[in-house]
């Protein structure tokens, strides 16, 4: 029988301990629905992270593997960063003479990513959340990292469309963390200007994240300081995605496209060819696999 190759999930950079404790519970959960696959994973593109995507490679290569499936764990291309995925390979490959490697695509506004941003926003609501009256007095604002290049915010503003249709929320509007506008209490502003004179009834902060971290606290006090500065406002914070079954089925899924060699479908573009690109220049030739949406919702 042969051995399937091994799955590394490569999540975007973080210095926090939640982030990594939450990447540790995807890959527990991964391994005990799939104990026939190898899995393992770390974290690129910052510094001093307590779990150094490095060390998930050369422990998969320590228990046997020779071929890894590496499945970005993005919901958005990062944008330039210090150290791409691509240079963390090159080096696994100096380390490990003949380790052969495939990039799979990174999750994107995957249909089961959408739901459990649903999920949150109804956790966040409470009782009554899914009612349609409660629903069409709801703004939602989601609130991604943000990066230089507009091809990388361009996939925020992306999901952001996905998830306001067919649900019933008033609007979903986009906001970035750093690097992009509008920020938090810009896309707060909108979110209130939108809704008419009378303001709107409640706003629902949504990070676009899969973890939390350094950045998602930024979001919160940002959120929270513009809600002291409006009382008209309901604002009510949400979370973020977390290690969800959700999540794990679409890393497998993204896995075994990889394994077939199969192309990238429904937008998502291949993982590692993007990171690639996101270490150069924001100002360089867009990404072919980008896709721009159409809108953010309802006007």
């Amino acid at each position: 029988m042969t051995t399937p190759p091994a799955l590394l999930i490569a999540g975007h950079g973080t210095r926090d301990e939640g982030g990594a404790d939450a990447l540790r519970a995807l890959v527990r959960l991964l391994g005990e629905r799939h104990p026939e696959v190898p899995v393992a994973g770390g974290f690129f593109g910052v510094p001093a992270s307590p779990l150094p995507l490095d060390d998930a490679i050369d422990g998969l290569v320590g228990k046997g593997a020779n071929r890894l499936a590496v499945i970005p764990l993005l919901t958005a291309p990062t944008g330039p960063v210090p150290e791409a995925l691509p240079q963390v390979l090159e080096r696994a490959d100096e380390r490990h003479p003949g380790l052969g490697h495939v990039c799979g695509a990174e999750l994107g506004p995957h249909p089961k990513l959408l739901d459990v941003l649903e999920r949150r926003l109804d956790e966040a609501l409470g009782s009554g959340a899914r009612r349609p009256a409660d629903r069409a007095r709801t703004t939602v604002l989601l609130v991604g990292r943000g990066a230089a290049d507009p091809y990388a915010n361009a996939e925020v503003v992306r999901a952001a469309r996905l998830l306001w249709e067919g649900r019933g929320f008033a609007g979903v509007e986009t906001a970035f963390v750093s690097q992009a506008a509008p920020d938090v209490p810009a896309g707060l502003d909108r979110c209130r200007a939108l809704a008419g004179a009378g303001g709107p009834a409640r706003v629902v902060v949504l990070p676009y994240f899969l973890f939390a971290g350094g950045p998602v606290e930024r979001l919160w006090m940002q959120a929270e300081g513009w809600a002291a500065a409006h009382p008209d406002t309901e604002v009510y914070a949400a979370q973020v995605i977390g290690p969800e079954a959700e999540v794990a089925d679409v890393v497998m899924e993204r896995y075994r496209a990889a394994v077939a060699g199969d192309p990238p479908h429904g937008g998502a573009s291949c993982g590692c060819r993007a990171a690639a690109e996101d270490a150069r220049p924001a100002h360089g030739a867009p990404r072919e696999s980008a896709s721009l949406a159409a809108g953010t919702g309802e006007r």
